[in-house]
């Protein structure tokens, strides 16, 4: 099992730059892929990014490619968010999850979810 903690979140101006991190609890980290998704008031869930454990692949989402880089560091257990760029339609509250199997897009396809931190970018 993998408990998750996000922090990071906050307001900036549109331009700006911010960074997410997820800390994570429980064994499984190193082998769990992990993904970043956001969602926006009124709005579905939408994934973000996604990066896979062992032989590492990244995927974006092609509205924040470019912008956002998704990494990991499994000695910390900690998954994080690059985001450059922010855009105000960037606006929304991002959680990361977690998942065994291969990679995906899918948020039901997720096992584990963190609180969520909310973002904000101002125009």
């Amino acid at each position: 099992q993998v408990q998750l903690v996000e922090s990071g979140g906050g307001l900036v101006q549109a331009g700006g730059s911010l960074r997410l991190s997820c800390a994570a609890s429980g064994r499984t980290f190193s082998r769990s892929h992990m993904g970043w998704f956001r969602q926006a008031p009124g709005k579905e869930r939408e994934f973000v990014a996604a990066i896979s454990w062992g032989i590492i692949k990244t995927y974006y989402a092609d509205s924040v490619k470019g912008r956002f880089t998704i990494s990991r560091d499994n000695a910390k257990n900690t998954l994080y968010l690059q985001m450059n760029s922010l855009k105000p339609e960037d606006t929304a509250v991002y959680y990361c999850a977690a998942k065994g199997g291969i990679a995906t897009m899918t948020p039901t396809e997720y096992d584990y979810w963190g609180q969520g931190t909310q973002v904000t970018v101002s125009s």
